[in-house]
Parts: structure tokens; sequence; C-alpha cells
């Protein structure tokens, strides 16, 4: 048997992130592990699931990463999208909409592309 343990995604600023996160999904800190040239910080979501996203900052890294073509993207589902969507065109992030699917994407700090969607019944 398997299950989901987390994601990562490698950061640039780690408190620049960690306060998108915050804001934007409500994501906080689990734990955190030092490692000398890199800092892994797991966030987790307040329902308690164990699948975590994880940030890697290497520190002293001046460069922004190389998304490619940024098909790589998280989701992550509400129960209120209409307040969802108006909190995030608040903080001006949306970066695509579909409203055929219900749905939309953030970006965060680094350019991830992050999907909303509405929770299924």
């Amino acid at each position: 048997m398997y299950r989901f343990a987390h994601n990562n995604l490698n950061v640039l600023d780690l408190n620049r992130s960690l306060k998108f996160y915050k804001e934007a999904l409500n994501l906080t800190e689990v734990s955190r592990l030092d490692l000398g040239d890199f800092i892994l910080v797991y966030l987790g979501d307040e329902t308690g699931s164990r699948h975590q996203l994880e940030l890697t900052w290497i520190k002293g890294r001046q460069e922004p990463y190389n998304l490619g073509d940024n098909e790589f993207h998280l989701a992550f589902t509400t129960d209120d999208i209409e307040a969802a969507h108006a909190k995030h065109q608040e903080m001006d992030c949306i970066c695509y909409e579909n409203k055929a699917m219900g749905l939309y994407f953030i970006n965060d700090p680094d350019g991830y592309w992050l999907e909303i969607m509405p929770e299924q019944e």
C-alpha cells in the first residue's frame, strides 16, 4: 500500500513563500529541517491531512527557478469557491480561469501554478 506523503516546490524567498501560502491557502508550518545548505519547511492544511507541501529553500540562491512550460501544478479544493476567488482576486494572483469547469489557477511567488476548484460532492 502507498499513500501520498508530500509534494516539493523549490522557492527563492522562503519568508515570501510562507506568507503567500498562509494568506492564499491557509497552509501553516508543520515542521522544519535546517540541513546547512538548505532548509525544508513542511506545510499542512487545516483539515489535518497527512499530505503536506514541502518548500525547499537553498541558501544563497539568487536566480529564479526555470519552470519550463510549467505544465506541473498542485490542486486545492475549497468549500467556498466564490470567497476563495474574491480573496485571490484581491491578492492579484489569479493567472488563468476556466469558467466552464468552475475552476481557476493562481501563481505563487515563484511562478508555480496552483489550481483552485470546488469540493466535489
